[in-house]
């Protein structure tokens, strides 16, 4: 018995529907199975995971590396005990006995605290040495001693490493010249005091005047240097050198250089005098100076009487970067911050002078008509 062959009609794709070199993804997802599938998740996972760790290694370096340029240049603050803290590396410009703005500094810091760290250079016995901000420094060993907390124990710092001494006593001496109390007899004793060390390299005064202060005019530094031999020419005479006026001290140089013979005058009117204060003191150089210096120091009469001298008044407001120094007058204020008010933007600062002048008492004794 023969067996029938069936038969079957099969449908044959045409040739160019049929796909070349390539198996589609469709087909190749419906061939994979549950646990190819895991694995290339988990792969993906994996891959995804190192990209997210190296990006974050990255990341931590790149601050790592921050932090160590900004501690270097003493733009971190941190606390440092102050029996860590020496004063031996620089000649301080502060003229000695009390600071009668001490108090209000301390007050300060009892309510909010230091607003501006103190800048400190690290030695090589793991101490510092202090490079600006002695008044701070001063107040914080005062609080300390008053109140025994251990809150005034450290005081905040910036700390760089040791630099060059020519720039460890400019930074000192850019703070100090913004300060109204210091005076040209303070800046003279420093720069006679600098070139007197010989380890500055410094040859005279006026070499140590031009390195100190270059960041003053040359007309003030031609005054440091006035005092400064005036200093030298009454040395261990003088008592009271940071109550003389400029105009005195300039003055009575000009004079000594012409007159080489007055200064043994001037020495022996002073000694004459030993228990003298700083008023007489200055009153007994002025009478050396005859009519040229009363005719600069004193107006006539009838000058003072036609222009009178405007009231003013001072004050100090304590704000994120310091404290601000204000002088108000008559149609004038000024203030003195330690801000770039360049960098802040226009509009910000619109509307702070406009918020400030919006908040003053509209009276009519206060205008002018």
């Amino acid at each position: 018995m023969s067996r029938k062959r069936r038969m079957f009609d099969i449908d044959i794709p045409a040739m160019d529907d049929i796909p070349v070199g390539k198996v589609p993804d469709k087909v190749l997802e419906k061939r994979r199975g549950p646990m190819a599938a895991a694995i290339s998740e988990n792969a993906d996972a994996l891959r995804d995971q190192q990209s997210t760790e190296e990006t974050i290694r990255a990341e931590n370096d790149r601050l790592a590396h921050e932090l160590v340029r900004l501690r270097n240049d003493g733009l971190v603050t941190e606390h440092v005990p102050l029996a860590n803290v020496l004063t031996e590396k620089l000649t301080r410009d502060r003229k000695p006995g009390p600071d009668p703005e001490l108090d209000e500094l301390k007050d300060s810091i009892r309510d909010i605290g230091l607003s501006n760290p103190i800048r400190l250079e690290r030695r090589s016995d793991g101490r510092f040495e202090l490079i600006q901000g002695m008044r701070r420094l001063s107040a914080y060993r005062a609080l300390l001693d008053e109140t025994g907390k251990d809150v005034y124990a450290r005081i905040p710092a910036g700390i760089s490493e040791a630099g060059d001494l020519d720039n460890s006593y400019r930074r000192m001496v850019d703070e100090n010249l913004i300060r109204k109390d210091i005076s040209f007899a303070e800046m003279g004793a420093l720069a006679r005091a600098y070139a007197e060390n010989p380890s500055n390299d410094c040859p005279d005064v006026d070499k140590a005047v031009s390195t100190l202060f270059k960041s003053a005019s040359y007309t003030k530094r031609s005054y440091i240097r006035s005092f400064a031999s005036l200093l030298r020419m009454l040395d261990k005479v003088l008592m009271h050198p940071n109550d003389i006026p400029r105009n005195v001290g300039v003055e009575l140089k000009r004079k000594f250089d012409a007159t080489p013979n007055l200064v043994r005058q001037v020495s022996e009117t002073l000694m004459s005098e030993p228990d003298r204060d700083g008023v007489r003191e200055v009153a007994i150089l002025r009478s050396f100076l005859g009519a040229s210096e009363a005719s600069e120091d004193k107006k006539p009469k009838g000058e003072s009487s036609s222009k009178p001298r405007r009231a003013k008044t001072t004050f100090q407001v304590t704000g994120r970067a310091g404290v601000a120094k204000c002088s108000a007058s008559s149609g004038r204020i000024e203030l003195k911050y330690n801000l770039d008010f360049t960098r802040v933007d226009r509009n910000k600062l619109e509307e702070a002078i406009a918020a400030f002048i919006e908040a003053l008492p509209e009276e009519d004794d206060l205008t002018h008509g």
